[in-house]
């Protein structure tokens, strides 16, 4: 015959005095004061943009950027990147700069920031506010090149021409910086950005070119 089992002994409650009780509501409301200074804090020494706007965006917002020397007003989430803004927020879209690789490995997205090449995929369109940015729209038109681009149609130097532009946006901010640059910089200007028609000879004659025309009417 089986024994009765004893029932098992009763588990002790913990016990909340009023004492525990307020002390533990005193450290959770000091907690949260603590916490709302630290964000008032973050919050009011973050950086100003151009725009007197702050760099706290959430959601979709109204942003404003200096695009080929006229304002574009845009609605972009904080992730978007110029490349997107570009393509697929500007009015009328300006698809000229290209999406290829999306990661700043081929060139092909190059656009001129404040005069400078930049890789537009790796750029957020928010913090170019106060920023001069330039495409290749920006550069001239089917029926007024500029130098450079004339220079590309003259030497074959585009293939698939998917890498074009980011060669022409490299290689203008060189000539811009000194008009007359010979072999070293110019050629080596473009090295940013990768054509996989393997075009490089030809781009090579191309960037050499408006130098070497200013250089002959120098002469004349």
């Amino acid at each position: 015959m089986t024994p009765p089992t004893e029932p098992d002994p009763p588990t002790e409650r913990p016990t909340l005095s009023r004492r525990v009780f307020l002390r533990s509501a005193g450290t959770a409301a000091a907690s949260g004061v603590l916490a709302q200074r630290l964000v008032a804090g973050a919050e009011a020494t973050a950086p100003a943009q151009a725009d007197g706007g702050v760099e706290t965006l959430h959601g979709p917002s109204p942003i404003a950027l200096s695009i080929n020397g006229e304002v574009q007003k845009l609605t972009v989430e904080p992730r978007t990147t110029l490349l997107n803004a570009l393509r697929n927020h500007c009015d009328p879209p300006l698809t000229g700069t290209k999406l290829v690789c999306d990661r700043g490995n081929c060139g092909a997205c190059t656009v001129l920031v404040d005069g400078e090449p930049a890789y537009a995929c790796l750029l957020l369109a928010a913090d170019l506010r106060g920023k001069k940015i330039r495409t290749i729209e920006g550069e001239g038109t089917p029926d007024r090149l500029s130098p450079l681009q004339a220079a590309f149609c003259k030497h074959d130097a585009s293939m698939c021409g998917f890498c074009t532009p980011g060669f022409v946006m490299a290689i203008t901010a060189c000539l811009e910086r000194d008009p007359k640059a010979d072999r070293p910089p110019s050629r080596t200007s473009g090295t940013g950005t990768l054509c996989r028609g393997a075009t490089y000879p030809h781009i090579s004659r191309a960037a050499l070119a408006p130098a070497r025309d200013l250089e002959a009417r120098g002469k004349k």
